[in-house]
């Protein structure tokens, strides 16, 4: 990880080393991601698929002549800090358009600045759903929502012979939200859901809350938080004897999992918007396979690939909305999204109205893969 840390920290120093004569030939994106703090492992990763993104497009002449520049800032895993690093990036370096800002409560702290400043961001991992439901323009969003995961998932849950289960979510949007919507899904199926417990995105210790479940007659465990915490909370689970199913939601690090958490992550199962272990899976296979080698040429870490996936579709969308609107204006930009539609990595990208009328948002649909951890590999048990 220090080695991709490293990587995107160069590129960083290498756009604010950019004078300002070259700065009026080039388009600028900015990138609002965790690169470091709780969750920065999955930042890195989010933020090193915008930069290969960036180099593939430039390496093809860029856009409308000129080269796309991004200019990636770190929110450290903090909300009040994703809206500094938004009004930064938008009245200091002038950008068209954002990435960000990985979780739902970074992004939620950044929407009142898009608003304020007319800037559009195209929200590549958020999945709370009042995102786009508050009435919010300038949102662009190519990541499920909780609610359209747990649809998607809900086909799963029979084959998987889910009759009870509990939640252990991140207290925030992103892990209450998640625990709700597949809650209700559940519900509906007239499934049981015994308990729904919470906990602190900086816990290193959730053994408490874990011998609590442990207490249930669930068959299944649905987790939402943090590759990192997630690692903690497996070993722990292991070492307490927690018996059952684990279904984690949120396109989480399998590999990460394995390496980390060891015999602790085997049999668990991973909702995925994109299989780079099965890259046939994806809209384009052939898209996926060149994403998977440049970032093998860049040294990245292979479990950093469904991360990176996601900071990827997302310049390739704004890449496409630029072109649509023969302009980096933001405004137009924003209008340009609206009619176009791309098969990337995580899915067929095509932005459908969310929220009230008049002020919508714009939100792709799901695209969903479950994969399990089997003995330290990762198989396919659906598409």
């Amino acid at each position: 990880m220090n080695t991709s840390r490293s990587w995107i920290a160069c590129a960083v120093v290498t756009a604010a080393l950019i004078g300002p004569a070259v700065a009026q030939d080039t388009i600028k994106i900015g990138v609002d991601q965790p690169l470091t703090g709780v969750v920065a492992a999955s930042g890195t990763m989010v933020a090193a698929g915008t930069r290969i993104a960036a180099e593939q497009i430039n390496a093809k002449g860029g856009i409308l002549g000129k080269k796309l520049e991004l200019i990636i800032e770190d929110n450290k895993s903090n909300p009040t800090e994703a809206a500094a690093v938004a009004e930064k990036l938008i009245t200091h370096d002038k950008v068209s358009a954002m990435v960000g800002a990985w979780s739902s409560t970074y992004t939620l702290a950044v929407m009142p600045k898009l608003l304020e400043y007319q800037i559009p961001m195209v929200v590549e991992t958020s999945s709370a759903d009042k995102i786009t439901t508050m009435g919010n323009p300038y949102i662009f969003r190519i990541s499920p929502t909780n609610g359209t995961e747990a649809k998607s998932f809900a086909r799963f849950v029979e084959p998987l012979g889910i009759k009870k289960a509990d939640f252990l979510t991140v207290n925030n949007d992103w892990g209450i939200g998640a625990a709700a919507e597949f809650g209700k899904m559940l519900k509906d199926k007239g499934l049981v859901v015994n308990k729904s417990l919470v906990m602190d995105a900086s816990a290193q210790d959730v053994t408490a809350q874990l011998s609590n479940l442990k207490g249930t007659d669930s068959d299944t465990l649905f987790i939402t938080t943090g590759v990192e915490q997630m690692t903690l909370l497996m070993k722990q689970a292991q070492s307490l004897g927690l018996k059952r199913r684990i279904v984690t939601t949120g396109g989480t690090l399998p590999d990460q999992l394995i390496a980390q958490a060891g015999t602790a992550a085997d049999d668990s199962y991973h909702d995925a918007m994109f299989a780079p272990w099965f890259p046939d899976t994806a809209p384009d296979p052939a898209l996926a396979k060149t994403f998977i080698a440049d970032w093998g040429k860049a040294g990245l870490p292979p479990g950093g690939l469904p991360e990176g996936a996601r900071g990827h579709d997302a310049v390739y969308v704004l890449a496409r909305a630029i072109e649509k609107a023969g302009s980096a204006e933001p405004e137009k930009i924003r209008a340009a999204l609206w009619e176009i539609s791309y098969a990337g990595l995580t899915g067929n990208i095509k932005f459908e109205k969310a929220g009230p009328v008049g002020k919508e948002s714009g939100q792709s649909p799901a695209s969903t893969h479950l994969v399990k951890i089997d003995d330290g590999k990762v198989t396919l048990v659906s598409k």
